[in-house]
């Protein structure tokens, strides 16, 4: 997976997508707990859209059926949600399947798993995205660097004022909510992002 910069995003205008993939985004998920079914499917198709304007990929989550029916690249799983295993098996081998992992116990049990394609790593702050999950700190940054082989993304609080210190811990590819969301020129924000991950070098990629 050569993607660097993973939006992850509840249902939003098309234009703010689109900024954010101008702006270095190469994937984006759509997570969204409050729309029904049939919203979801609605809001997919906008990120459907940009995703392929952008050539960027587009997952979803926790939905194997309806990242079928959407027509995604892929599914990204929580540890509460289908196992990978049974995503894979609705989506089939050409998908894209993503664990979500908290402590190196998970991101051991997903490095394994054949289903899974690429790990989450985090939250490495506490964040209002996911209320009452504590922060797993760079600590678990650093782990991730120093035993997962399988592509991963380190997730959780990450924005411009800290991601150097999440990539001297050794992240190539971070998550970011906020970070773009909340920004006034969501181009911009991707492209400081973005900015950040390719200095670290092709060695990083």
């Amino acid at each position: 997976m050569d993607a660097r910069l993973y939006l992850c995003a509840p249902a939003v205008d098309g234009d703010v997508l689109r900024a954010a993939l101008r702006g270095g985004v190469d994937i984006v998920q759509l997570r969204d707990h409050v729309l029904d079914d049939d919203g979801i499917l609605r809001a997919a198709a906008v990120f459907r859209a940009a995703a392929d304007e952008a050539g960027a990929l587009f997952v979803l989550n926790d939905r194997p059926d309806l990242a079928v029916a959407c027509g995604a690249d892929g599914v990204h799983v929580g540890q509460d949600d289908a196992a990978p295993a049974l995503a894979r098996a609705v989506m089939g081998p050409d998908a894209i399947v993503g664990r979500s992992t908290h402590t190196p116990a998970q991101g051991a049990e997903a490095q394994a798993d054949d289903a899974v394609d690429y790990l989450s790593i985090g939250p490495v702050w506490a964040t209002p995205t996911k209320p009452g999950r504590p922060g797993a700190g760079l600590e678990y940054v650093r782990w991730a660097a120093a035993g997962v082989a399988k592509p991963w993304f380190a997730i959780g609080g990450v924005d411009a004022g800290n991601v150097g210190a999440v990539i001297d811990a050794g992240a190539e590819r971070i998550v970011v909510v906020r970070a773009i969301l909340g920004a006034t020129d969501p181009e911009a924000a991707a492209a400081r992002l973005r900015a950040s991950l390719e200095a670290v070098g092709s060695g990083h990629a």
